[in-house]
């Protein structure tokens, strides 16, 4: 078997317990839910339409993606179309990037707590992944950059960012991403930014940076895609905006052009999909604001600047015994810190997602049951 594989495929005891209540008939108050399509929001039925162009019939394979998608993305963050490359999905764009600038037992240095599919995409291209902290100063959450630095070695590749955080929303501020420069500019690294978030801010800040698509004079790899950006996770189309020399974009076409895995149809409605997500995303955006408002009145979250998360003190160390009890005696469903590699207990991560009557049913239960108090 490769030794890619070495993860337990056993279900965990939280996923054991809720397919036990739901087969039991349970009302599941999810506060997890992360998928657009399943929270009840209103999407336009010209999405279907978009996808019977004629024209998808024509097999016009190009590695960099059709030149009038490439356009409604470059369009879409004010760059030029030459910068924009369209894969599957933010995990296709990683695969990408680690076979590009990686060689097996090679490493890239990733923020925690983060993204939890990490490790499995570094893994599966025989990557290390090494973890440099953010650090929460009773304000804000900024990087650790005596950690970073001590964690970059010889055969450290690329650090990569998530901006804003997931699960914490933090946003960079200009003055870490001036660092991270200047650090990637002294050991030859690559910054890869997952901004998937980007257009989500929940709250405003001068000092904050949503894209690193303008960092000059070091490779810079910008990911997003119409998962986030349009709320449709099932189209599959993301892109790269990147800046980077000739020969690392020549490889980077390479690797594109033995997949090709961006279907014609997504391609071709592009455009509109881009068009049409306003919509989709205008009201993800009020939802989640809405929950964010009525959470930080009836509880004390964490400070939240933009995304879909919100992290929330429980007062309770053991985070998975508490998500256990909140499940098995309460049917209310939250994800616990470690998850996403809290360094501290006693937290667990909401989705703003959740349609409000659903999130607050579930957050007042979460509240009687935990030893936080507004």
């Amino acid at each position: 078997m490769s030794g890619r594989f070495e993860w337990s495929l056993e279900p965990n005891e939280l996923s054991l317990l809720l397919d036990a209540r739901r087969r039991g008939g349970a009302r599941i108050l999810d506060l997890t839910e992360s998928n657009p399509t399943r929270a009840g929001f209103h999407y336009p039925p010209e999405i279907g339409a978009a996808l019977c162009s004629e024209r998808a019939l024509l097999y016009e394979p190009d590695p960099w993606g059709l030149p009038a998608a490439r356009r409604a993305v470059a369009d879409l963050h004010g760059v030029d179309v030459e910068r924009v490359m369209l894969t599957a999905s933010t995990s296709e764009s990683y695969s990408y990037l680690f076979k590009l600038l990686c060689g097996a037992g090679d490493n890239v240095l990733i923020p925690v707590p983060s993204y939890p599919l990490f490790e499995f995409l570094a893994k599966l291209e025989c990557v290390e992944i090494r973890a440099y902290p953010l650090h929460f100063d009773g304000a804000a959450w900024r990087i650790d950059f005596d950690a970073l630095g001590a964690a970059i070695d010889n055969g450290t590749r690329a650090i990569a960012v998530v901006n804003p955080n997931n699960p914490t929303g933090s946003y960079l501020k200009r003055d870490e991403v001036a660092a991270l420069a200047a650090i990637a500019a002294r050991h030859g690294l690559a910054l890869i930014s997952d901004e998937v978030f980007a257009c989500y801010p929940l709250t405003e800040d001068a000092a904050r940076v949503a894209t690193l698509a303008e960092v000059k004079d070091i490779p810079v790899f910008c990911l997003s895609g119409l998962s986030k950006m349009a709320g449709l996770p099932q189209m599959k189309a993301g892109w790269m905006v990147m800046s980077a020399p000739a020969g690392l974009r020549e490889r980077l076409e390479l690797i594109a052009d033995t997949f090709l895995s961006v279907s014609a149809p997504v391609q071709h409605a592009l455009p509109t999909l881009l068009k049409l997500g306003e919509h989709v995303r205008g009201q993800i955006s009020l939802r989640t604001k809405e929950n964010l408002r009525w959470l930080e009145r009836a509880a004390r979250p964490l400070p939240v600047e933009g995304g879909w998360y919100a992290v929330l003190p429980v007062g309770d160390p053991e985070e998975d015994e508490f998500v256990l009890r909140l499940l098995g005696d309460h049917n209310v469903l939250v994800q616990p810190g470690f998850f996403y590699d809290f360094q501290e207990g006693g937290v667990v991560v909401l989705s703003l997602l959740t349609p409000p009557a659903v999130f607050r049913e579930g957050v007042e239960i979460l509240l009687e049951n935990s030893q936080q108090r507004p």
